[in-house]
């Protein structure tokens, strides 16, 4: 990644950001080249070990874990978001979002976690359960409170000293990077892979009602950024902005409205994840009920001649016996 020298001297060796150079320019960054080769070979190693047993594995996730997951994770920190964070607000602006929202997601889509369970040995998998069932990886993976540490991050980032100090040094802004996408994670990955991580009243309909929510929480630092009177690591990108640059305030709004709009449009697709998941689980409980149906029904044709019948053998199950699904039968029929 670029370094302190490297940022005193952009200003005035960046040629103007156009489209074409948008999709063409890159840099390498050796800390995020490391974190994506790790996390890309463990999860292909998984996906092997479980392929060698005989088992399969979803393609889709693969492809998500991979090009959505860890390619937003590198064109987040090495494509020219990256090359141009230093003298322009707006691909830092944009950057952030990537690794807070969409990288997250996709690695999330990759069921990481399950396909760990899969693929380690059994003490292994010992291992990773007590880790995901500590205490402080439940506190941080509830959903209140990791919405509110992902509020709190974008915050921090752009009303605090932090994302100008880590324009100024390498080592932070890796930092930076890393933050945003852990605190990303620790929203997504209970939602979409780790159910049994959540509370008994985290139903599909409140992780939609979750999802919804932070789409808006998402929303309050572009609004901010846009409407905030002084100016974003103001003092930096106006010392550091080239001369084809357009004015610093004008060039903040554009990277707010920027963040508003990727993270609305991810909220969205995130909330049609979460309604699809939510649509399998009612017919899979359908399908089970179906079959419970088919099998304990005892109909009054079948009872034994001569024998005194039983109402309780002959009256359907849901009229004998007690809990949740058979009342909710029971107050549907007329």
């Amino acid at each position: 990644m670029a370094g302190m020298t490297h940022a005193a001297t952009a200003a005035g060796s960046l040629p103007e950001l156009s489209w074409g150079r948008l999709l063409s320019s890159w840099q390498l960054d050796l800390p995020a080249l490391l974190v994506a080769a790790v996390l890309g070979g463990l999860y292909g190693w998984g996906v092997l070990r479980v392929r060698r047993r005989g088992e399969s594995w979803p393609l889709a996730r693969t492809a998500s874990f991979a090009v959505l997951g860890l390619g937003t994770l590198v064109a987040a920190t090495m494509s020219a978001l990256a090359v141009y964070d230093r003298v322009l607000f707006w691909p830092a602006a944009v950057q952030n979002v990537l690794l807070d929202l969409i990288a997250p997601i996709g690695l999330a889509l990759g069921d990481p976690l399950r396909l760990a369970l899969r693929a380690l040995p059994e003490r292994g998998v010992a291992r990773v359960r007590w880790a995901m069932s500590g205490r402080l990886v439940r506190l941080l993976t509830f959903p209140l409170v990791s919405t509110a540490l992902v509020l709190t991050t974008e915050l921090t980032v752009y009303f605090t000293p932090y994302f100008e100090t880590a324009l100024a040094h390498s080592w932070l802004h890796e930092l930076l990077y890393l933050h945003l996408l852990v605190a990303g994670l620790l929203f997504v990955l209970p939602l979409l892979t780790r159910e049994e991580a959540l509370p008994a009243w985290c139903t599909h309909p409140v992780r939609a009602a979750l999802v919804f929510l932070d789409g808006i929480v998402d929303a309050v630092p572009g609004i901010a950024v846009m409407t905030h009177g002084a100016l974003i690591a103001g003092a930096w990108y106006a010392h550091h902005a080239p001369s084809w640059a357009p004015d610093v305030q004008r060039e903040q709004q554009v990277g707010g409205g920027a963040m508003i709009g990727v993270a609305e449009l991810v909220t969205v697709c995130f909330l049609l994840v979460i309604l699809a998941q939510w649509f399998r689980t009612e017919r899979a409980q359908a399908v089970v009920l179906d079959r419970r149906l088919e099998t304990e029904l005892v109909p009054a044709a079948a009872a034994v001649p001569g024998q005194e019948r039983n109402p309780d053998l002959v009256r359907p199950w849901w009229e004998t016996e007690g809990g949740e699904v058979a009342e909710r039968i029971r107050r549907g029929r007329p």
